[in-house]
């Protein structure tokens, strides 16, 4: 089974040309040091961009000085990263990319009434995290994965609640793909498009058909601010799924 991920680059040829003349930055960091997060690119400019972390920590990429990537939208990404210094600008850290991944991220869809099953799919899924991050709904899940068909993933508004906005449903499509195997998937659902919560905190309601029956998960949300705690990850390495 090959683990297909969207986007990754090699930066060892870059970074190889680069000489520190010591194994310590200025601000005391480690260039030895890796950290590995969930964050958000976002563009900056033109032609570059710079990342936040859940906690509203702001990295700007100051290496490798090339870097074939440019987000037009914030996209969810998985970066390692070294950092190699703080308050650089207007951000809280300075810090050289040793790997990005970019997370499939994805806007809330249309509920589409009678056509969901068909479209969205019914299969079911493990959830295994699920957190609200930087304006985003986080869900890393299991499903049996082939390597061969993208699976089809996605949050609609949950029709037997359309009083309420903060309720939803995680639909899984797998196409029919057979495997014997779980794996893991991952997925980002932009936030944005809710109602602005005035500053008070509301509870959103995702509802999934997992493989022990349907469950509803609950998230406390405030519009613009972080409400939880990007929990440990089970994998570096998700299926690609659309």
């Amino acid at each position: 089974m090959k683990t297909l991920k969207l986007l990754f680059i090699t930066v060892g040829v870059v970074l190889s040309s680069l000489t520190f003349t010591s194994c310590l930055d200025d601000d005391g960091y480690s260039l030895g040091d890796m950290w590995v997060s969930i964050a958000t690119a976002r563009p900056y400019g033109d032609s570059q961009f710079y990342l936040t972390l859940d906690d509203s920590t702001s990295l700007w990429p100051g290496a490798p000085l090339y870097i074939n990537y440019q987000p037009k939208q914030p996209q969810r990404v998985q970066i390692n990263y070294t950092i190699l210094g703080d308050n650089y600008d207007k951000f809280d850290h300075v810090i050289k990319i040793n790997r990005i991944d970019t997370i499939l991220t994805k806007s809330i869809a249309e509920n589409l009434g009678s056509k969901n099953d068909s479209i969205y799919g019914t299969d079911p899924v493990e959830i295994t995290a699920i957190w609200v991050g930087d304006g985003f709904l986080n869900i890393e899940f299991r499903a049996y994965f082939s390597g061969n068909i993208k699976h089809f993933v996605n949050l609609i508004h949950d029709e037997s609640a359309s009083d309420n906005p903060y309720k939803f449903e995680f639909r899984h499509n797998a196409f029919k793909d057979s495997s014997s195997s779980l794996r893991y998937g991952f997925v980002a659902f932009d936030l944005s498009s809710l109602p602005d919560t005035d500053g008070k905190e509301v509870s959103l309601f995702i509802k999934a058909l997992t493989f022990d029956g349907t469950k509803e998960f609950e998230k406390k949300y405030i519009s613009g601010k972080n409400t939880d705690i990007e929990p440990k990850l089970n994998t570096e390495n998700f299926e690609n799924t659309i």
